[in-house]
């Protein structure tokens, strides 16, 4: 496992603080580990991600039955709840567009 997918190095400038004096895994960390797990990337694959790669339509993996599963990973893992409304295409055009939204709902 390489260092960005265990949260100990953050490449694009993506990791953030989880809340006051959390000591969890960082928001890209976990999302990268969701789709090296969810869709079988290898890690190196995650790793490379920046905040302008895209993902919807790019990754063959990340079809539209991968996309339910990524959701509910995400729920589970970072804590949060994504409502129907939430959802929409612009979501997983790019990994940024992904961390942003798994941000601002951590940090709600």
């Amino acid at each position: 496992m390489t260092k960005a997918a265990t949260g100990t190095d953050d490449p694009i400038g993506m990791a953030q603080d989880n809340g006051a004096g959390s000591q969890g895994p960082s928001t890209d960390a976990i999302l990268r580990s969701i789709l090296s797990d969810l869709l079988g990337l290898s890690a190196e694959q995650v790793a490379e991600m920046t905040a302008e790669t895209e993902l919807f339509g790019a990754l063959p993996e990340l079809d539209s039955m991968a996309v339910a599963g990524l959701l509910t990973e995400m729920e589970d893992r970072l804590g949060i709840v994504i409502d129907d409304e939430d959802v929409d295409a612009e979501l997983f055009e790019t990994f940024g567009s992904l961390f942003e939204f798994a941000e601002t709902k951590r940090a709600a």
